[in-house]
């Protein structure tokens, strides 16, 4: 995603879209998918609405396709070959924005429906190839046509390749990061503020400079560069 966004240069600033489906189950699986948009959100447009307005509207509007592609019969006759629901309706959803992304917190687990119907297709996981696709409904003709926010596949996933993360030592090795970052600006300020004169400064500067510093009053000079103090023949 990185190598997208620097081969799109400085002239357009990219929005993320990062969507967590929170599987509920022993280990409390989460499922990621980010997309990232160059066009720009105009104000007033569906996308716009969505995310510049309130969780009431959001939840009334994204809405998820998911089709299953390869499976066994047991879990296509439980999703159905392609389910379409809005999120918001049917499970919990949290947002979290800012200038430029949005993610959103799907927890499955706070459906019943949705909850068994995970907890069946997880036994299935590793032969499961699923399509998602994720959208904000239209539900006037001037909001056509429907524009897809991404869209990801998931097959043959294998739970134990999981890694677990421990949000406090990711917290504890950023604020270290941070730590080791004001340590060597630092470091370079007090290297920058010890560096000796450089040589092509006028000797006379320095000098003047340096009895200044030590409390004495450096004498002044005349525009021919004499002491003004010095005695007249």
């Amino acid at each position: 995603m990185r190598e997208v966004c620097d081969s799109a240069g400085n002239a357009v600033t990219p929005f993320f879209w990062a969507f967590n489906l929170q599987v509920p189950s022993k280990e409390n699986y989460s499922a990621i998918a980010y997309f990232v948009s160059f066009d720009p959100i105009v104000d007033g447009s569906l996308i716009g609405r969505f995310v510049r307005g309130d969780d009431d509207f959001r939840n009334s509007r994204l809405k998820l396709i998911a089709n299953v592609v390869n499976g066994p019969w047991i879990v296509k006759t439980a999703v159905g070959e392609q389910a379409i629901c809005i999120l918001g309706r049917s499970v919990s959803c949290k947002y979290h924005q800012g200038d430029n992304f949005m993610e959103v917190d799907v927890d499955i687990g706070a459906s019943i429906l949705a909850n068994a119907i995970v907890h069946l297709a997880l036994g299935y996981v590793s032969t499961l190839t699923v399509d998602l696709a994720f959208l904000i409904e239209s539900q006037t003709e001037e909001e056509l046509p429907e524009q897809l926010l991404g869209t990801v596949r998931f097959g043959n996933l294998d739970p134990a390749s999981a890694v677990s993360v421990d949000v406090e030592e990711e917290k504890d090795e950023q604020l270290k990061e941070e730590d080791d970052d004001e340590e060597d600006e630092f470091e370079d300020a007090v290297e920058a503020a010890t560096e000796p004169a450089p040589a092509s400064l006028p000797g006379r500067w320095w000098k003047s400079f340096s009895t200044y510093i030590n409390g004495e009053e450096p004498q002044s000079k005349t525009r021919n560069g004499s002491d003004s103090s010095s005695e007249e023949g």
